[in-house]
């Protein structure tokens, strides 16, 4: 585990606090289309204390407790990938905090475009601007 981590006890915070019933019905409802669907994130997750985040789409409806989204450790390499809610829920920051949902976070483009925007930022952004210029980018390579 990363030194701005620590495993904890689980289950000292539960997964209706990281999900509420409406997010976690979005995600599986996202989970149950076939892949290569590229869904506007449902949920963003992030460490108060240790600069991880996390932008949620999907919920795998056969076992609930595999999530998948554009995951950022902090460590300048943001990737998707799958994510264990459990493990979510026993994940400490440097200074012992937990996992917190992020209660004002609204998706406003597609997954794809909140990777490309990562992949050039080195991080998860939300500024509109990066966001609007890697839409410019992914629209660019598709036309051509």
């Amino acid at each position: 585990m990363s030194r701005n981590f620590q495993q904890s006890e689980c289950g000292q915070t539960s997964a209706m606090t990281l999900l509420t019933d409406e997010q976690r019905a979005r995600l599986i409802d996202n989970g149950a289309v076939p892949d290569g669907t590229d869904h506007v994130p449902v949920v963003k997750f992030f460490t108060p204390d240790a600069g991880a985040t996390w932008l949620i789409t999907e919920m795998y409806p056969d076992d609930p407790d595999t999530l998948f989204g554009l995951c950022d450790l902090g460590l300048g390499f943001p990737e998707l990938g799958t994510v264990s809610l459990r493990e979510l829920q026993c994940v400490r920051g440097k200074l012992g905090l937990p996992i917190e949902r992020d209660l004002h976070f609204e998706g406003c483009f597609p997954l794809s475009v909140y990777a490309e925007a990562a992949s050039q930022a080195g991080r998860i952004t939300e500024a509109t601007a990066d966001l609007e210029r890697a839409a410019a980018v992914l629209a660019a390579k598709k036309r051509g």
